[in-house]
C-alpha cells in the first residue's frame, strides 16, 4: 500500500488524460467516426471557423486544441467569462504578430461564447472574414438564441452529444490503466461513479481522482460502492436552471402531462428535482398545465394542482413533493382539452386588431335618470325571467361584429356535457325570431 500511495500526481488527472491525437477522443462519433463532418475536415486539412454546442464535459475545448495541433495553427484560448472587448483586440494583436513572424494562423477559442453581448461578439466579425482568426466558439446553449446571426452565419455549428454509459465506461477504464493503478472496483462502485458523472466526461475523471484521494486517506484499494456513496460529494445531475437544459426538461415535463402518459410525466418531474429545480415553480408550471391542457374537461384538475402547491407551501421538501408528484400524475391522466386555452387566444388575437365597438345600449348599466332617459339597459331581457333561464336569440356582442364560435368543446370529460348545451343554446337562438328582424 505505500509503494501505490508514494508518488506524487502533480499534473491533475484531467489533463493527464487529455487525448492528444483526434483517435483517442472518446465519444461523439456522429462527428469524428469515418466519413463524418469534423473527420473529413481534420483529414482534409480544411480549417474553418465554427461552434461547439453541446453540454460540459464533453470534448469541445479538446477538440479546439486538436485542431490547432492538426493545422499547425496558434492556439489562444478566451473564456467569455471573464474577459472583455479588450482582450479580445489584445488576441488579435497576438494574431497578427503571430501570421507576421511565421506566416502561422490563428485559432482563437472563446468558451461560454454565449455570455459576450452583442459587442463583443461582433468584435470578432472583421478578423473572421479577412481570415486572420479562425474562430472556435463553444457553448452550452443554443446559438440560435445566444449567438448573433453575423457571426453564427460564418460558423459551422457541430452539436456534441454527452457521453453514452458505453463512453464513459471506455474513459473510465482508461482513467484507471493510466493513473488508477493498484486500485480495484467493483461493479457498483464503477456503475456508481459513471452514473453520477452523468454523461460528463471531465466530471468522471474528477469523481476518479476524488476516489484515488480518498482511498489513499483511507489506506484502501478496493473500492466498493458504499465506498463512493460514503466518501464522494453528492453531486447532482447535470442541470443548469438557467440554461437549455432546464428549458428542456420544463418541456419534456409538460408534454408527458399533455400526452396522458403518467410515467413519462413523473420520471421528468423527479429529474427536475434532482437536478435542484425550485419545486415552488414547478408548482407554478403544474397549475399552468391544468389550465391550459385540460382546462374544463376536468375542473378538478386545477383545482388539485392548486391544493397540491399549497400544500407544498405548508409542507416544503420532501414531503411536500409527493403532493406535487400526486397532481402531475393525475393531469397526466384527466381528460383533455386546450378549447378554452385556443378560445382565449382567439379572442385576444381579435381584440389586438379590431376596432373599439361600442356596448349595445340594452347592455349599458343605467344608474342615473339621463342614463335610463337616453335609453340605456332598455330592452334587455333578464334571462331568468325566460324559459330555461335562457333569452334565445338575444346578442350580447357589440352591433356590426361579424359571429364568432372561438369556444368549441372537445367531446371529451366534463366537455362532452358543456358540448351538447352548448349546441342545444344556439339551436334555440336559431329558432327564436326577434321582433326587430
Amino acid at each position: 500500500m505505500t509503494d501505490l500511495f508514494a508518488q506524487k500526481f502533480e499534473v491533475p488527472l484531467a489533463e493527464a488524460l487529455r487525448p492528444a491525437t483526434l483517435d483517442e477522443v472518446v465519444g461523439q462519433q456522429h462527428l469524428l467516426g469515418p466519413g463524418k463532418p469534423l473527420r473529413l475536415a481534420f483529414d482534409a486539412r480544411k480549417l474553418h471557423s465554427l461552434i461547439l454546442w453541446g453540454p460540459p464535459g464533453v470534448g469541445k475545448t479538446t477538440l479546439a486544441r486538436l485542431m490547432a495541433d492538426a493545422f499547425d495553427a496558434e492556439f489562444m484560448a478566451l473564456s467569455a467569462v471573464f474577459s472583455g472587448v479588450k482582450d479580445i483586440r489584445e488576441a488579435v494583436a497576438r494574431a497578427e504578430a503571430t501570421r507576421a513572424q511565421s506566416g502561422r494562423r490563428t485559432i482563437l477559442f472563446v468558451d461560454e461564447v454565449h455570455r459576450f453581448n452583442k459587442a463583443q461578439q461582433d468584435a470578432f466579425l472583421p478578423y473572421v472574414e479577412g481570415g486572420l482568426l479562425t474562430f472556435v466558439g463553444a457553448t452550452t446553449e443554443n446559438p440560435s438564441f445566444e449567438v448573433n446571426s453575423a457571426l453564427l452565419s460564418r460558423a459551422a455549428v457541430y452539436v456534441l452529444n454527452p457521453l453514452s454509459p458505453e463512453e464513459m465506461g471506455e474513459l473510465f477504464e482508461r482513467g484507471c490503466r493510466q493513473a488508477l493503478q493498484g486500485l480495484s472496483f467493483d461493479d457498483d462502485a464503477r456503475a456508481r461513479l459513471i452514473g453520477l458523472a452523468d454523461g460528463d466526461a471531465r466530471r468522471l475523471i474528477n469523481l476518479l481522482e476524488q476516489t484515488r484521494t480518498a482511498a489513499a486517506t483511507a489506506g484502501v484499494s478496493a473500492i466498493d460502492g458504499a465506498f463512493v456513496d460514503n466518501t464522494l460529494a453528492q453531486n447532482l445531475r447535470r442541470f443548469d436552471k438557467g440554461g437549455e437544459a432546464f428549458y428542456d426538461q420544463i418541456s419534456a415535463l409538460h408534454k408527458s402531462v399533455r400526452g396522458s402518459n403518467p410515467d413519462a410525466a413523473l420520471y421528468w418531474f423527479c429529474r427536475m428535482l434532482d437536478g435542484g429545480a425550485d419545486p415552488r415553480y414547478l408548482a407554478r408550471r403544474i397549475v399552468r398545465m391544468a389550465w391550459e391542457d385540460i382546462g374544463l374537461a376536468d375542473p378538478r384538475a386545477a383545482q388539485i394542482a392548486r391544493d397540491a402547491a399549497e400544500t407544498y407551501e405548508r409542507l416544503g421538501s420532501p414531503e411536500g413533493e409527493l403532493a406535487l408528484a400526486e397532481a402531475v400524475l393525475y393531469l397526466a391522466m384527466a381528460a383533455k382539452s386546450n378549447a378554452a386555452y385556443v378560445a382565449y387566444n382567439a379572442a385576444r388575437s381579435f381584440i389586438a386588431k379590431d376596432s373599439s365597438r361600442p356596448v349595445p345600449i340594452q347592455l349599458r348599466n343605467a344608474p342615473t335618470k339621463l342614463m335610463k332617459d337616453l335609453g340605456y339597459g332598455k330592452d334587455y331581457r333578464y334571462a331568468h325571467d325566460e324559459a330555461e333561464g335562457y333569452a334565445a336569440g338575444e346578442s350580447y356582442f357589440p352591433e356590426g361584429m361579424p359571429a364568432v364560435e372561438w369556444y368549441r368543446p372537445t367531446e371529451r370529460g366534463l366537455e362532452i356535457r358543456i358540448g351538447e348545451k352548448l349546441a342545444h343554446l344556439r339551436d334555440l337562438d336559431r329558432r327564436a325570431k326577434k321582433p326587430k328582424e
